[in-house]
């Protein structure tokens, strides 16, 4: 889906423990691959990098707040004859508060060890380790000021 392509969010932040979690999302069982667990995402407009997408998604899918967020670095997860599925990994400043729309069952900050525990969309199973390996070598980066 998407004739610019897709891009999801992986949104990481610190739990009061100190380590870290990830927003996943519930799919609405109407949805593809409805009542499994994955990244808020979706279609890119013509006009949107990568980035702008992934952020826009997540707002529209959890209401996450764009200013809340930083950017790290993108991971190109799927790609099929010239259409790609990138993941955007950024860090927010703690947990931030979740707005689900139609397209969510459940909106949930999950432990990254905790993230194969679920029955994730096979997209994302098949990405995770990857994308956990790319994130882990950036630190997560929080700003105490906000």
């Amino acid at each position: 889906w998407g004739r610019y392509g897709a891009a999801g969010l992986l949104v990481r932040a610190l739990r009061p423990d100190g380590s870290a979690a990830v927003l996943l999302q519930h799919r609405a069982p109407w949805s593809h691959q409805g009542g499994t667990w994955g990244l808020p995402g979706g279609a890119r407009d013509s006009h949107e990098t990568v980035e702008q997408a992934a952020v826009r998604e997540a707002h529209e899918e959890a209401g996450l707040p764009a200013d809340q967020l930083t950017v790290r670095t993108t991971v190109v997860t799927a790609e099929v004859a010239g259409w790609t599925y990138t993941t955007v990994i950024a860090d927010a400043d703690e947990l931030l508060e979740t707005v689900p729309n139609r397209e969510s069952s459940e909106l949930r900050w999950v432990a990254e060890d905790e993230v194969t525990d679920l029955p994730l969309h096979p997209g994302f199973a098949a990405s995770w380790d990857r994308l956990r390996e790319v994130a882990a070598a950036i630190p997560l980066q929080v700003n105490p000021q906000n």
